[in-house]
């Protein structure tokens, strides 16, 4: 045998040594299951209210989609000039609004004279809107009217602005005042956000999974050394693949379920995907079409409502 395979076998015994020595000591982490995610089938977040069938983060779409019977929202938040937080998407305003800049750059009475369906059509006219469908609305007025709806929330001003480094305060504010700790989730695609955010919530409210988490959470799994993780999240909200990893796999919806980490997959409009990754194990799809997600969640769990 040769220095370069004995080299590669003494590696791999090293290896599966340390392997097998980390199974032995290792005691696999679990969360405990927060109120807000005890449901029994999948359940259905409308995605920006219901973004296929009314004007996104418009009260029409909220409410729109709660005469459907969703389980609750999914929704992202900025915070105002004025320091309020709305409901609004990717922070160019022009994309669906008849305003340019961001939200930061306006005040909430600005935006409330907004016409946050400016850019709105929908191809089959399924749900028809005409004329302006309001501006913006904040997201206490969101918990307000609808108090027994799920809300996912999602930060999305960056950390080292400004608006990012004073949200996670004022979002736990609303959250407190409202009474609406066991009926939301918090996240951001920074792990810090979502560190900051439970500085003041101290663990009182569902944390969803920022990237950093997911990826941590994927290469546990893959790698095999998955009795080794440590989750930092209640939820996680995924789309099915990142660059070339999947992330619908069975098996990873199955590891996470196994530490009490519900699945939620974003953004599912395609009836036959709802249905393949609900029956993959998924807890929870994310669309922009409620109607045809509830029907897909109805179909494989006839019994009972969504």
């Amino acid at each position: 045998m040769d220095k370069k395979k004995k080299v590669a076998l003494t590696v791999a015994a090293a290896g599966a040594a340390a392997w097998a020595g980390s199974r032995l000591i290792a005691r696999p982490q679990t969360r405990n299951l927060l109120p807000a995610l005890d449901y029994d089938r999948p359940i259905v977040l409308a995605h920006r209210g219901g973004a296929g069938l009314a004007p996104e983060n418009t009260m029409t779409a909220f409410r729109t989609s709660a005469e459907l019977g969703v389980h609750g929202f999914e929704v992202d938040v900025y915070l105002t000039k004025d320091e309020e937080i709305i409901i609004f998407h990717d922070g160019d305003l022009s994309r669906t609004t008849d305003l340019r800049g961001k939200p930061g750059d306006y005040t909430l009475a600005e935006l409330r004279k907004a016409d946050f369906g400016h850019q709105f059509s929908i191809s089959d006219g399924t749900y028809p809107f005409r004329g302006r469908c309001g501006g913006a609305v904040t997201l206490k007025e969101l918990l307000d009217e609808f108090p027994h709806m799920l809300v996912n929330i999602d930060m999305k001003d960056a950390p080292d602005t400004y608006e990012g480094g004073i949200v996670p305060s004022k979002l736990w504010k609303v959250i407190d005042e409202s009474g609406a700790h066991s009926r939301v989730v918090v996240t951001s695609f920074f792990d810090s956000q979502i560190d900051r955010f439970n500085l003041y919530a101290r663990n009182q409210v569902a944390l969803g999974a920022g990237e950093q988490e997911v990826r941590r959470a994927y290469l546990a799994f893959a790698s095999g050394f998955g009795h080794l993780y440590q989750p930092g999240a209640d939820v996680v909200q995924i789309p099915v693949s990142s660059g070339v990893f999947p992330l619908d796999l069975g098996p990873f919806i199955r590891f996470l379920g196994r530490r009490n980490i519900p699945v939620h997959y974003w953004t599912i409009n395609d009836r036959t995907e709802m249905t393949r990754l609900i029956r993959a194990g998924a807890k929870g799809i994310i669309t922009d079409r409620p109607d045809i997600a509830i029907e897909a969640v109805s179909a494989e769990f006839p019994d009972g409502e969504i």
